[in-house]
């Protein structure tokens, strides 16, 4: 039986290859701007409150791809927490929660972090789901975050 002798300067250059990789792969999903998602798949919060109102948006999975401490501060009401986007854990817990549904199912994400020019959670959050096949996806767009656009504006809102 022949016996390979540790090698450190292999161990650590492969270590770091792969550490860098990883970097690299949480700093893509991070990337990509909110603002890439499609114009026709975008929806207002006057809309979303409007059907939340009238009860049309029970039809639609609404799901918060934020952070959980906003949807704990408040959250629209009948939606579910679904992780935060740019994270690999928050798009799992997103597609774990997708997984047996229609692909043609209605579904609604929003955030409201902090404002559409800057959200870190959107486009991945909307990519992960348009990968995974479903095609009747819209968005919320939050100009400036969800208290400005959402809870200020009297529109219904749950707390956990």
């Amino acid at each position: 039986m022949m016996h390979t002798r540790f090698q450190p300067q292999r161990f650590i250059a492969s270590f770091l290859s792969t550490c860098m990789m990883l970097v690299a792969a949480n700093l893509a999903l991070a990337a990509k701007p909110a603002a890439s998602i499609p114009a026709d798949k975008l929806v207002q919060p006057a809309e979303v409150a409007a059907q939340v109102k009238n009860g049309s948006a029970a039809k639609t999975l609404m799901l918060q791809v934020g952070f959980k401490t906003m949807f704990d501060q408040a959250h629209i009401p009948g939606s579910e927490y679904a992780g935060p986007g740019n994270t690999g854990a928050g798009l799992q817990v997103l597609r774990d929660r997708v997984a047996k549904l229609p692909k043609n199912s209605p579904i609604l994400i929003y955030c409201g972090c902090c404002p559409w020019t800057r959200c870190p959670n959107m486009a991945a959050a909307y990519d992960a789901l348009v990968e995974l096949g479903f095609t009747h996806i819209k968005a919320m767009i939050i100009n400036d975050d969800f208290g400005t656009d959402w809870v200020d504006k009297g529109y219904p809102t749950a707390k956990q």
